[in-house]
């Protein structure tokens, strides 16, 4: 038999198998990265934030479960990637994060902050366009709102229950209790309004969301069996026909593990000099103050407002804008050397408030902006991130005294110096409830000027209960030098 026939054969058919001649190269031709979804379909984009369970090694910090500075790194990066591969420099219409009591981490019932965190510098690179009745003026900000207020489910245990729910700004529940996650979404998928719907939380959520509205609006689709990483952002794309896809897309990002440095660096210094420098001692048995019962002892706190949100007096989108992510990023080279401390605490950003209006008539924010303006400085010094939660921060005069309960009574800050980012129409009222409540013939403490974000106001309890309250310490950024639009990476 002549092995002539039979050899070519073979080649034959290993040319069909390898699309290549014998002896030529068996590579598979590289597949080009998807384009920019179209913003004439409806587009579900979801980006994974990092939790304990679902990571890339080194992102999370095991201890607080929050992320570490490679973490942050990865985020500010991805946002560049999202907003110029993903939707092709054109504006998002939602953006929706973890609701962050619904997951709490570690032996300590850490919050998870890292959804809102990884969607953060995304939302600067947005901007939304508010008005005020009054004032009629449409004016755009470097700023998008993120939804993360809870919804008429059953609340995580320790949070208050708010007056009403906010029915704009529903975030998303890692326990999805009572299927709110996809009542979200196929609200978003029955309005059939083209757009960018963006969604940051754990691969645990996502993937059950992904899952359960394949299933329940009857797309083919063959979603993702297993945990890819951080860099994968995956979007169901339904155009105006109904047939939806699967686009999966991999940034690549590789951050180093350094903190992210501001460049170039136009953050400036400044003196103190936002507000009028006043000292208030109280000290029982002086001028008929008396130290009041169950009183903290040996702590200190310091309390900062937000960074900058507002390009104008009546724009308000309860987020930071485009300048204030140049002072939360700088925040922890500006806090260096003037204020140490062991315990970051912030307001629960799934409690939300009145902000200005948009085109569709909302007016109701997620109040993300206080606890995103402290983050870096947590994840720079390795601390953990805690929220207040059990009381409504709605109202400034209301919340007063259960904000000097919570932070000056009952031993739990005894010994202890705490961070506390606030907004800053809170932060007046809950100290004069304090110094109220040592009933001596004390000046209150002036009110926070609305365009002040620099100052830093000490509260000081010494070894037996007396209280030093004083505004002599800033924060030293030159808010009217920080770029209106956000850093880029």
């Amino acid at each position: 038999m002549n092995p002539r026939p039979l050899g070519l054969l073979l080649c034959v058919s290993l040319a069909l198998t390898l699309l290549a001649g014998c002896g030529g190269s068996s590579a598979t031709p590289a597949v080009p990265p998807p384009g920019p979804l179209s913003s004439e379909d409806v587009n579900l984009i979801f980006v994974t934030s990092d939790d304990l369970a679902y990571q890339a090694p080194g992102d999370v910090n095991p201890s607080t479960a929050n992320l570490t500075n490679q973490g942050l790194q990865r985020s500010l990066l991805l946002a560049t990637f999202l907003r110029q591969k993903v939707l092709g420099t054109q504006n998002v219409t939602q953006i929706y994060a973890l609701e962050p009591m619904t997951h709490l981490q570690t032996a300590y019932n850490y919050p998870d902050m890292v959804g809102l965190e990884t969607i953060q510098q995304f939302a600067m690179l947005n901007q939304i366009t508010l008005s005020y009745p009054v004032v009629q003026l449409p004016l755009a900000g470097h700023s998008y709102p993120i939804n993360a207020s809870y919804g008429p489910v059953p609340l995580p245990s320790g949070v208050a229950v708010p007056p009403q729910f906010c029915t704009n700004c529903q975030g998303l529940d890692f326990n999805d209790e009572n299927g709110d996650n996809e009542a979200l979404v196929t609200g978003i998928v029955k309005a059939n309004v083209p757009g960018f719907y963006v969604f940051s939380a754990p691969w645990e959520t996502l993937s059950a969301l992904m899952s359960n509205i394949t299933q329940r609006e009857g797309y083919n689709l063959s979603l993702p069996a297993s945990y890819l990483g951080p860099n994968y952002i995956f979007a169901i794309s339904i155009p105006p026909s109904g047939k939806a896809s699967l686009v999966t897309y991999n940034s690549n990002l590789n951050p180093p593990s350094t903190y992210p440095v501001l460049s170039p660096a136009p953050v400036l210094s400044t003196t103190c000099t936002a507000q009028t420098a006043f000292r208030i001692p109280v000290i029982g048995g002086q001028g008929g103050a008396v130290i009041p019962a169950g009183i903290n002892t040996n702590e200190t706190v310091y309390f900062i407002r937000h960074a900058d949100a507002h390009p104008t007096d009546y724009w308000n989108d309860n987020n930071y804008v485009g300048r204030g992510q140049w002072r939360a990023l700088d925040l922890p080279s500006a806090l260096l050397n003037k204020v140490s401390v062991n315990q970051v605490y912030s307001i629960d950003p799934s409690q939300f408030g009145l902000g200005s209006f948009n085109a569709a008539g909302d007016n109701t924010w997620s109040s993300v902006a206080p606890a995103l303006t402290a983050v870096p400085y947590a994840i720079a010094n390795n601390l953990p991130y805690n929220l207040v939660t059990s009381f409504d921060l709605s109202d400034p005069q209301a919340n007063a005294q259960p904000t000097s309960d919570f932070f000056f009574t009952g031993g739990k800050f005894s010994n202890q110096k705490v961070l506390v980012a606030w907004a800053y129409q809170f932060i007046q009222p809950a100290i004069n409830a304090l110094l109220a409540s040592y009933h001596g013939n004390n000046q209150p403490a002036p009110a926070w000027p609305s365009t002040d974000y620099d100052t830093i106001w000490t509260v000081q309890l010494d070894s037996v209960g007396n209280v030093t309250v004083s505004n002599g310490m800033c924060e030293g950024i030159n808010s009217n030098a920080l770029p209106w639009t956000p850093p880029h990476f």
